[in-house]
């Protein structure tokens, strides 16, 4: 295990270093000069050029980039162009917003995904076991973004039964006291029960937009999983010597978790690329409508700060997942 951790730290700062580097070319491959937005509709040409000069657009890319990453080795992502505030301010205002989302909707898809694909791998022709492998085919052909919308215009314009697509909480109330920066873990900390109760009420549609989304992903993994245990002799034997579905619901996840790890880590990153227009259309102040916004301004060190924090948290996730896998499978902690 610390042969793993050692090897996959090397990797780290190198696979870093190259997600800078890309993003940072594709970002100024991008169409728009952000120094005339920001000189404004009426700049004369000498206000943009002042601009440019200022920002060191005019400096050649190999002195930018050497620029950008001595800034990042001092923990500086930079001034974002369109709020004006430190990029790094900015995201750690957002990222806790998305990280509540994210969190809860990858806990709830395992749930549910888990469960059905287990149970409907054990009993394939029973109604549960139809539905899902229904809900299977379609649950990746519906984009996030227009499952939300739907979603959005059912529970609140047609039945009224949810509040309205328009942020973490009611428009009237205060946010709670800061202590993590996600309004629905600060109000329970806090006791503020009016927030609490609003921002668990937001936090429905799009949290079943990203499960009914992703949780299909998961769930057939984990049926397929299922199927082939349930065809080895050593899953034969036991059902032929009479042991009950409860028994072998546990001896069949023991044996699919490493699967659904795996594919865990691949859905934790499809949500928080989902997020991004999610976010977007339930007004969720969070680091995926932060980046929509830097798009539309050119804002280039918002854009990339979003793509290193993302990276980052990429980046941990299949360390942690690896971890995870060798953890779960001896087999693969001793060949390492």
């Amino acid at each position: 295990m610390l042969r793993l951790v050692v090897r996959r730290g090397v990797i780290f700062i190198p696979q870093l270093l190259g997600v800078t580097f890309v993003t940072f070319v594709l970002v100024r491959l991008l169409p728009g000069d952000p120094a005339t937005r920001l000189a404004g509709v009426n700049a004369t040409p000498a206000n943009v050029a002042a601009i440019r000069e200022q920002l060191h657009l005019n400096d050649s890319l190999t002195s930018q980039y050497a620029a950008y990453v001595g800034r990042l080795l001092h923990g500086d992502l930079g001034t974002s162009l369109v709020t004006f505030n430190s990029v790094a301010s900015d995201i750690g205002q957002r990222l806790p917003a998305t990280l509540e989302l994210v969190g809860l909707a990858l806990v709830l898809a395992l749930a549910l995904a888990v469960v059905a694909g287990i149970y409907s791998a054990i009993h394939p022709r029973s109604l549960v076991g139809r539905a899902t492998f229904g809900y299977g085919m379609l649950a990746g052909a519906i984009p996030d973004f227009f499952l939300g919308l739907l979603l959005s215009y059912f529970f609140f314009t047609v039945t009224g039964l949810l509040p309205a697509p328009s942020g973490q909480i009611d428009i009237g109330l205060a946010p709670p006291s800061h202590v993590t920066g996600a309004y629905a873990v600060d109000a329970l900390v806090t006791g503020n029960t009016d927030v609490l109760g609003s921002a668990l009420l937001h936090l429905v549609l799009p949290v079943a937009t990203l499960v009914l989304v992703y949780a299909g992903v998961v769930m057939k993994q984990t049926r397929a999983a299922m199927e082939r245990v349930l065809e080895t002799p050593w899953m034969r034997f036991a059902i032929a010597s009479g042991v009950s579905r409860r028994t072998m619901m546990r001896y069949g996840l023991r044996n699919v978790l490493p699967q659904v790890l795996t594919v865990t880590g691949a859905v934790l990153l499809f949500l928080i690329g989902g997020a991004v227009l999610v976010e977007q259309v339930f007004s969720w102040d969070g680091l995926g409508q932060y980046a929509v916004q830097a798009i539309q301004g050119n804002d280039y060190q918002a854009i990339q700060g979003f793509v290193l924090v993302a990276a980052t948290i990429s980046l941990v996730v299949n360390l942690v997942i690896d971890l995870l896998y060798a953890f779960v499978d001896p087999r693969i902690r001793y060949a390492r």
